[in-house]
């Protein structure tokens, strides 16, 4: 019997064993621009009903979605944000800021968001609210927090879906593609952390050798990572701006798992902003008026090929 390997805890893995899986991804963009019922959520989704079907049921176990019945003859129900569910609402806007930047614009739907507080369109910004200034990843340090410890590298099994976007009329194609492939932003947070040789990222993990050899190919040819020659039959990967702009999306499933699944001790991680290193507030903030967004202050345009566009309040 193979003997069980063990990673640093980390807030990002326990994130990512809910959300990291695209399938997943699809049905929670879904439910944020108004999906409810199992066939509505089919029809813009495009999943297989079986594959939904399984989905639905890991959300609404993870206390993400709540099943509530609407019909008592015949019984129907349909699938609602918990409290929980809408605390990824933050990392769903980084994952559409970084799609507007760096994803594919054709075969997608667009979205424009408003922001009630001072009514005007915005873009959500990754801000840190103690000193007030964006967030970039070469502004960010960290440190070992209380938390930190071991826990068993257990992945659990599920069949890749890092495909399941790619004919699918989404929002978040490309990045889709990433945050709902756990491997991939698992090697992303790696090197975040400064581990950038194959071995390092390996033993952070514990990806299979060989899942983690197509990983590292898959987002060098995404243009996310590349290859940097040390000499010496040695190299490390880098990376790319594309690259470095993913870092908000890893940063708010940060927090988002540092509130739902942190030890009693406190977060693994700690992070400083290096400005002057006071202890990193992250928020996603409008960019008109500077204020945290909520999912209640914000109402929404989807823009669709063939459909005028229909504005809705996000709930």
């Amino acid at each position: 019997m193979t003997a069980p390997k063990f990673i640093r805890t980390c807030s990002i893995w326990r994130a990512l064993e809910v959300v990291g899986d695209a399938s997943v991804l699809l049905i929670l963009e879904s439910s944020w621009i108004g999906a409810r019922r199992f066939d509505e959520f089919r029809a813009r989704t495009g999943l297989l009903q079986t594959l939904l079907s399984d989905r639905l049921k890991r959300l609404v176990a993870a206390d993400v979605l709540e099943k509530v019945l609407y019909s008592q003859a015949p019984p129907r129900y349909e699938y609602r944000m918990t409290r929980k569910g809408r605390d990824l609402y933050w990392p769903a806007l980084m994952m559409l800021r970084w799609e507007r930047r760096w994803g594919a614009a054709e075969g997608k739907l667009r979205l424009r968001l408003r922001h009630r507080t001072c009514g005007q369109i915005f873009d959500p910004v990754p801000t840190c609210l103690k000193c007030g200034e964006e967030i970039s990843a070469r502004d960010v340090d960290w440190t070992e927090g209380p938390g930190v410890g071991w826990m068993s590298a257990r992945y659990s099994r599920r069949r890749q879906q890092r495909n399941a976007v790619d004919d699918a009329s989404s929002l978040m194609v490309d990045v889709a593609q990433i945050t709902g492939d756990r491997w991939a932003s698992l090697v992303l947070r790696s090197i975040f952390t400064g581990l950038r040789r194959f071995d390092e990222i390996h033993r952070d993990t514990a990806i299979a050798t060989n899942i983690l050899s197509e990983r590292l190919s898959w987002l060098t040819a995404r243009g996310v990572i590349r290859a940097h020659d040390l000499g010496g039959r040695r190299s490390e990967y880098r990376l790319t701006e594309k690259g470095i702009d993913y870092y908000p999306v890893l940063l708010m499933l940060l927090r988002w798992g540092d509130k739902y699944y942190v030890s009693p001790e406190g977060p693994p991680l700690l992070l400083r902003h290096k400005a002057d290193g006071h202890d990193l507030d992250p928020a996603v903030t409008c960019s008109c008026c500077g204020q945290p967004v909520e999912a209640h202050d914000v109402t929404f345009e989807v823009i669709e090929a063939h459909a005028p566009p229909a504005l809705e309040p996000i709930r």
